[in-house]
């Protein structure tokens, strides 16, 4: 088997261009002003003969500049996810950044291992969608004072740049379209809320939206997005007590309403027909399930994008004052939650 070359150096090129490594330096670093003519035209022939390839890791330490951004998503199989990690990927291109990009799956233990590895790559900026750090760590981010940003989750008692939803005014505007609509049970179903303060922040305020409707009943559940039989159980469980009543469910994130349009179909319910049904995150099939899914849609792109200026806002200034930036979401409405 043949083997590959080894990769042309920068010796290599300062010898077949017939001068000194000092020169080749120049001639990559835009110094070329301070070369002959004859000299650049050398080095830039040995470059092209040789393949040559410059380290940009290499001549980015050197400069004291990585420009690497770490992200560290939660799950990226979350459409919100993805959507959220292109509009970072936009503004990074935007702004001569590279993004280096890890998935937790959740899992706390990860997030912790991932925060460790992008750090040793030295990477100047950090925008986390946190699973749930421990204070011992939280003190190391702190005193390591490498910028970040926190996306859609809060972490209590840690002062740092957080961009999401306006999770209240949301949930708030799910609730009353419902209402509005004649519908008098209301279910919020979600993933365990936890510490998760987006999960927290959605079910207080359909709390608070549902008690100024002294004729609507509202009730909350939390089920793992892996209990099926669990959710298929609550669902017929909240549909036997409420048969009298035009009744519906606001699904928490776009993940649990994709859940619940199994489980309803699994039961035998029509959404739009036997029960009305509003989610949190557009997802690309939404307009296509049954009668459509009405969704509360968050500006991911947007929220993304913000995240990345907010971290380099912080590494270009260092010693601003943390601060919050929400947007507000676009209610869709579609035929699961008309009139029944």
């Amino acid at each position: 088997m043949t083997s590959r070359p080894p990769r042309a150096t920068i010796s290599d090129v300062a010898k077949a261009a017939g001068t000194g490594k000092t020169s080749v330096s120049r001639y990559l670093n835009g110094e070329q002003q301070l070369l002959s003519p004859a000299l650049k035209a050398r080095i830039e022939q040995a470059i092209s003969e040789l393949n040559y390839r410059p380290s940009q890791m290499a001549r980015s330490l050197k400069r004291g500049r990585t420009r690497l951004i770490g992200l560290i998503i939660a799950d990226i199989t979350n459409a919100y996810s993805v959507e959220v990690m292109c509009g970072i990927e936009a503004a990074c291109r935007d702004y001569g950044f590279t993004l280096l990009m890890c998935n937790t799956n959740n899992e706390v233990a990860l997030e912790q291992y991932y925060i460790q590895l992008l750090s040793s790559y030295q990477v100047e900026g950090l925008i986390i969608n946190a699973v749930g750090m421990r204070e011992e760590e939280l003190n190391q981010l702190l005193q390591s004072r490498l910028p970040m940003t926190l996306i859609d989750r809060k972490i209590d008692d840690f002062g740092c740049n957080v961009i999401g939803l306006k999770n209240h005014e949301a949930s708030q505007q799910v609730t009353r379209h419902l209402a509005g609509n004649g519908f008098k049970s209301l279910l919020f179903l979600s993933e365990p809320v936890a510490s998760v303060n987006t999960r927290r922040e959605r079910l207080e305020a359909f709390r608070q939206t549902v008690a100024e409707y002294p004729d609507i009943s509202g009730e909350n559940a939390e089920i793992c997005l892996n209990q099926t039989d669990k959710l298929r159980e609550c669902l017929r469980d909240f549909t036997r007590r409420h048969a009298s009543q035009h009744c519906a469910i606001i699904a928490a994130n776009g993940s649990m309403t994709l859940q619940v349009v199994k489980a309803l179909r699994d039961e035998g319910l029509e959404c739009g027909k036997d029960i009305g049904l509003a989610g949190f995150d557009e997802m690309s099939w939404s307009a296509l399930a049954g009668p459509g899914i009405t969704t509360l849609r968050q500006p991911t792109h947007q929220i993304g994008y913000s995240a990345l200026q907010s971290v380099i806002s912080m590494i270009k200034q260092t010693d601003t004052t943390p601060s919050d930036q929400f947007f507000s979401g676009e209610l869709v409405v579609r035929g699961s939650s008309h009139p029944l």
